[in-house]
């Protein structure tokens, strides 16, 4: 589970399907990525900064369960380490 996804979600009083509709993915796809049944996209995540640009995250994405971390330089590039 995406339990930082979740939390914002909620804190914005947001339904799945709205939120879906914000970042601009299907509610099934958004769901699978809230669930931790696929892992959320650079796509998704990219998507996700341009329309909350004040969201951490790489808090909300990125945390100890994750391999991998994620650099927010800018709104528009995301480095990998």
């Amino acid at each position: 589970m995406c339990k930082g996804l979740v939390e914002f979600r909620r804190a914005k009083n947001m339904s799945k399907h709205l939120m879906a509709y914000e970042i601009g993915v299907s509610k099934s796809y958004y769901e699978k990525i809230e669930y931790g049944d696929r892992q959320p996209s650079y796509n998704f995540i990219s998507k996700f900064i341009n329309r909350f640009p004040d969201a951490d995250a790489n808090s909300i994405f990125f945390t100890d369960e994750h391999t991998k971390r994620v650099e927010v330089k800018d709104r528009t590039n995301l480095e990998i380490s």
